[in-house]
């Protein structure tokens, strides 16, 4: 049997209670398909208890049917259904901690709480039932490691990439002088959004707009800060549709990534990086060890000091001067995306990490 006839005897059932149109969902099950594996998708969008019956009922039709079970974000609880429903092997993309993003990243719950000792015990819980655990760096696998005590070699990198049928280059236009600045996230302590706006207003005089569009747990606190410091170059808009957030970001001049001073903020390559590197857009973020793991300062991307506006400001300011630079870092982040940022890129690597633990697990059959 050749290799390709192999690849398309493997299904695999994509599990859980996340939304399969979700970014790192929507890339690996498009990917695994693209490399020729049948996926079922046995996900549930109800609330409460109800979501895990419904999970319950879907599998049962299908539990004789795949060969191995991918259980999509977010899905520490689903790790635990999993294991009760299958021996089969189960693969977990732990794209987050709960106990890291809801104790230690935003702060909302005391660290002493009895939520907490819950958070840790099921990220504890479904990173020990998984047989293997994706993580999108290697500061994640490294830290979920050390934190919950797991095995180095049941960790797996896999970049969280973009959908390159869904955020592509746009043609860039202007009707006047303005450079512009585009930003989108959710504001966490992690993005940094209060960095943007001080660095924007660093910026004032220069002919630079920012547009910042999001909202969050910082939110009033970012605006209370724009209008102490009476910014006046800097556009809020609340949540857009993606489409038009897409468009937004293709035919900004420039980007912005992450800011923030927290741990986390060091672990993580969020969307809006790989978004940037997708659509040909130069940008900015902070210089983190998780970042370094992919991209090059002022090959890729333009790297800034964590936590500093002056130094954001400083580099936003070189950006505009230096056309050579911006086309520099767009051409060879898209060119690195096309290389190994596609749905088809990271499906192969997924697979090829799927196909491991069904090979094992037929070996003691």
């Amino acid at each position: 049997m050749n290799n390709d006839s192999h690849r398309s005897a493997i299904t695999v059932c994509y599990f859980g209670i996340g939304d399969p149109t979700y970014s790192r969902n929507r890339i690996f099950i498009k990917g695994l398909r693209a490399n020729g594996v049948t996926v079922i998708e046995c996900m549930s969008r109800l609330s409460g208890l109800q979501k895990y019956l419904d999970l319950i009922k879907k599998h049962w039709k299908l539990r004789h049917h795949y060969d191995a079970i991918m259980v999509g974000y977010p899905g520490q609880q689903s790790v635990l259904l999993a294991r009760i429903l299958t021996g089969k092997p189960i693969i977990f993309d732990a794209l987050v901690s709960l106990y890291d993003s809801l104790v230690c990243d935003r702060a909302v719950i005391s660290p002493r709480s009895i939520r907490a000792y819950y958070f840790w015990l099921i990220d504890w819980l479904s990173f020990h039932l998984a047989d293997h655990i994706i993580v999108d760096t290697n500061e994640h696998g490294t830290y979920f490691a050390k934190t919950f005590k797991i095995h180095s070699k049941k960790i797996t990198r896999i970049f969280i990439g973009s959908d390159d049928e869904v955020v592509f280059p746009l043609p860039r236009t202007h009707h006047d002088d303005t450079f512009t600045v585009h930003f989108h996230g959710g504001f966490n302590p992690l993005q940094g959004v209060d960095v943007i706006v001080r660095a924007a207003k660093i910026l004032e005089r220069d002919q630079i707009s920012f547009t910042i569009i999001g909202d969050g747990q910082t939110f009033k606190e970012v605006h209370a800060l724009a209008e102490k410091i009476g910014v006046s170059n800097v556009s809020f808009i609340n949540r857009v549709p993606y489409e038009e957030l897409r468009v937004r970001l293709a035919t900004a001049d420039m980007s912005l990534g992450i800011f923030g001073s927290t741990e986390k903020a060091k672990r993580v390559i969020p969307n809006k990086v790989y978004e940037a590197l997708a659509t040909g857009t130069p940008i900015v973020t902070a210089d983190t060890p998780a970042i370094a793991e992919l991209l090059t300062d002022r090959e890729q991307v333009l790297l800034s000091a964590i936590g500093d506006e002056n130094n954001l400001a400083e580099k936003i300011r070189e950006l505009k001067m230096d056309e050579g630079l911006r086309t520099r870092i767009a051409r060879r982040g898209y060119e690195l995306f096309t290389a190994r940022l596609t749905p088809a890129v990271l499906g192969r690597e997924l697979l090829s990490v799927i196909m491991s633990l069904i090979h094992d697990a037929s070996r003691y059959r």
